[in-house]
């Protein structure tokens, strides 16, 4: 494994809704992992993919982000939480790829109005990411009271800082792990 390429983590904004509270989450999130050392990244709001609503599956695969999972070495996902569940959106746009994302670190943001800060959309998405191949990390971040948490792209709860840290901490330790078992161990079959 070369420790000098840079990992790769994108950053998904998965909904469409207007006035959406996950688009600050969002930001501060991908701020944070902008300003990480040897890490590098995007935001990808599905907002801006336009898929296609009249099929699913790979059928709709946007190429873009298509690429951008391929060279992933994680993803977060950053969702909020509808009625105790992620956007139908996100789910769609998880759906078009498949191969992209075996064997690669997805850590989850959880966006909520109330005071659980996402947590059952982040269990509601534990099963879906597995079967997509993917490997959930074992922290969240979890945003809650969505309205009052976020000011001019920051969180006013210094608190959510060290949280913050620890996941993308975890995070970067399973994308390179996973990395170098890509890259260096073959799959029996």
């Amino acid at each position: 494994m070369s420790e000098s390429r840079p990992l790769f983590i994108p950053i998904v904004l998965g909904t469409v809704r207007k006035g959406r509270r996950s688009e600050p989450a969002a930001q501060v999130i991908f701020e944070c992992v902008r300003a990480r050392p040897g890490v590098e990244t995007e935001l990808i709001d599905v907002a801006a993919l336009h898929l296609a609503t009249d099929d699913a599956g790979e059928a709709i695969k946007n190429p873009s982000f298509a690429a951008s999972m391929t060279r992933a070495d994680a993803v977060i996902l950053v969702t909020p939480e509808y009625n105790r569940a992620y956007p139908g959106m996100l789910k769609h746009l998880l759906d078009s790829c498949l191969k992209e994302y075996i064997h690669k670190a997805v850590g989850i943001v959880g966006v909520s109005g109330g005071p659980w800060g996402g947590t059952r959309v982040i269990e509601s998405l534990l099963s879906p990411l597995r079967e997509l191949g993917m490997v959930t990390i074992f922290w969240d971040v979890q945003f809650t009271h969505s309205y009052k948490t976020f000011a001019e792209g920051a969180t006013l709860d210094p608190a959510y800082g060290p949280r913050i840290d620890k996941f993308l901490a975890e995070l970067e330790w399973m994308a390179k792990t996973l990395r170098h078992g890509r890259e260096n161990i073959r799959l029996a079959k």
